[in-house]
């Protein structure tokens, strides 16, 4: 198969094909975040067919986001190494299977297989990889592109969750499974939309590793006077893959990233059980099931609202430069929210509830590949949302069981909705400090710096460090460079 002609750009379009782009991951996210939340208004129907609690019915939904998490990377090296439009378009195709496999499930464990593994493995084929497309064709709009991008989520949730109610009554589960598999199968397209684009600030091939700088030039002299069959060349060439793929995953070492990192797993452990709790707590109170699902739908469609406002916010030049701050505030409130759910037990309380949880919602899952971008640069971003969806994977799959297991234990929804809030508030606060700590940090290097008009200049003689303050002129900073060197090369 001939691998897929690229666009040639020094730099992201900011517009153009981009666009097109937008429009695909849109749909991707209609079809896999949207398709996942609405797996929650089965949960009663599962529940009541197989006659099992709510810790093992749980498990569907945990197993669905876990898979899809957990598989992140596969997607990002699958997109990074063959194709993007390959990666989506297997991805549809496995997440069609799942759900039409699902449809002729006969107990719980076949369910786990095909609507939680093999789904979940379809959408993480394709959810990073469109993702981090957005971030290669912008720059400058790349906030107002994601916030277009990531709404997809809301606005179907906001179509399907009645959608899905309406086929559920009239077909069964099992018929609006096997509608979904159906419907699912748009992800083919989208990835048909995913044209690659060589950036310049993108990784060499093999055969231009000889301009990197980290190749010595002796080594490069010797290999132009190889020929290309040689086994020689052949061991370089790998070698020189090898260092490529390490760079690919470097920013793991990032302070910045190893912090948004942690932050990331409580965040997602708190977010996580609402969507699969919510319709039966509402249930619980006394609202219809219509009530419940319209307030998945409310949900939805201010989730939109927060995507497309807090992307557009966040690229205006007042907020630019403040955007991890914005969404450790976005991913704070959501932790309120869940904290005052368990005193809301009638209808009219649930819809503010959806309204707020939603918006912030939709805020801080626009801000997380921005964010990402923002720490690790557009080079990386693959890789690293790749690694930042894995991370999900863990909370994902524990915390729906945790919180099922807590509903039974205790009979109330209570302790579930409060371990949710204050984990999520613990991730805000968690990366606030941190980037405080770092903006205090820089002040007292530049007040070091612009203290007097003195250079401190420090350099070392095997293991003694000498610390010398001088005006010095240019010819002084020549002479210690190169007593430096003399020393380091004995």
């Amino acid at each position: 198969m001939a691998s897929p002609r690229q666009a040639q750009h020094t730099g992201p379009p900011d517009g153009g094909w981009g666009w097109m782009i937008v429009a695909g991951c849109f749909l991707v996210t209609i079809c896999t975040r949207a398709v996942t939340r609405c797996i929650s208004i089965f949960f009663v129907e599962f529940q009541a067919y197989f006659g099992q609690d709510y810790a093992r019915t749980a498990w569907i939904h945990s197993i669905v986001d876990c898979a899809t998490m957990l598989c992140a990377p596969l997607g990002s090296l699958i997109s990074n190494h063959v194709s993007c439009q390959v990666g989506i378009m297997l991805g549809g195709l496995l997440a069609s299977a799942g759900l039409i496999l699902s449809s002729f499930a006969t107990n719980l464990e076949h369910l786990y297989l095909s609507l939680g593994v093999l789904t979940g493995l379809g959408f993480a084929l394709c959810y990073s990889p469109a993702i981090a497309m957005v971030g290669k064709y912008f720059n400058k709009r790349k906030a107002l592109a994601y916030g277009i991008a990531m709404s997809g989520s809301g606005i179907g949730t906001f179509i399907l969750a009645p959608v899905v109610q309406l086929l559920i009554e009239q077909f069964s589960w099992r018929g609006a499974l096997l509608i979904l598999g159906g419907f699912v199968l748009n992800l083919c397209v989208c990835g048909a939309l995913m044209r690659p684009i060589a950036l310049k600030e993108d990784r060499k091939t093999a055969p231009e590793l000889l301009e990197q700088d980290y190749v010595p030039e002796a080594q490069k002299q010797d290999l132009k006077q190889m020929s290309i069959c040689s086994p020689l060349i052949k061991v370089w060439s790998h070698e020189c893959l090898c260092y490529c793929s390490w760079k690919e995953y470097d920013f793991l070492l990032m302070p910045g990233f190893m912090v948004l990192a942690v932050s990331i797993l409580f965040m997602a452990y708190g977010c996580s059980p609402l969507f699969v709790y919510l319709v039966p707590y509402a249930l619980s109170v006394g609202v219809s099931h219509h009530q419940a699902a319209f307030l998945m739908s409310i949900l939805g469609v201010i989730d939109i609202i927060g995507n497309i406002t807090f992307g557009w916010l966040t690229d205006r030049r007042c907020l630019k430069k403040h955007r991890h701050f914005c969404y450790l505030f976005a991913v704070g409130m959501d932790g309120l929210c869940c904290l005052f759910l368990p005193v809301l037990q009638n209808f009219p309380l649930l819809v503010p509830f959806s309204f707020t949880f939603g918006y912030f919602d939709g805020a801080y899952v626009t801000l997380i590949p921005v964010v990402t971008a923002d720490v690790v640069g557009t080079s990386s971003l693959s890789s690293a949302l790749g690694v930042v969806y894995f991370l999900h994977a863990v909370p994902y799959l524990v915390s729906p069981p945790v919180a099922g297991w807590l509903v039974d234990t205790t009979g109330s929804y209570t302790a579930s909705f409060l371990l949710c809030g204050f984990s999520m508030i613990f991730s805000s606060t968690l990366l606030c400090f941190a980037r405080l700590a770092k903006k205090i940090k820089r002040t007292h290097l530049q007040s070091f710096t612009n203290d007097t008009g003195t250079k401190q200049h420090i350099w070392t003689n095997g293991a003694i460090a000498y610390s010398v303050t001088a005006e010095l002129d240019q010819k002084d900073v020549e002479f210690l460079a190169a007593d430096t060197n003399s020393h380091s090369s004995r």
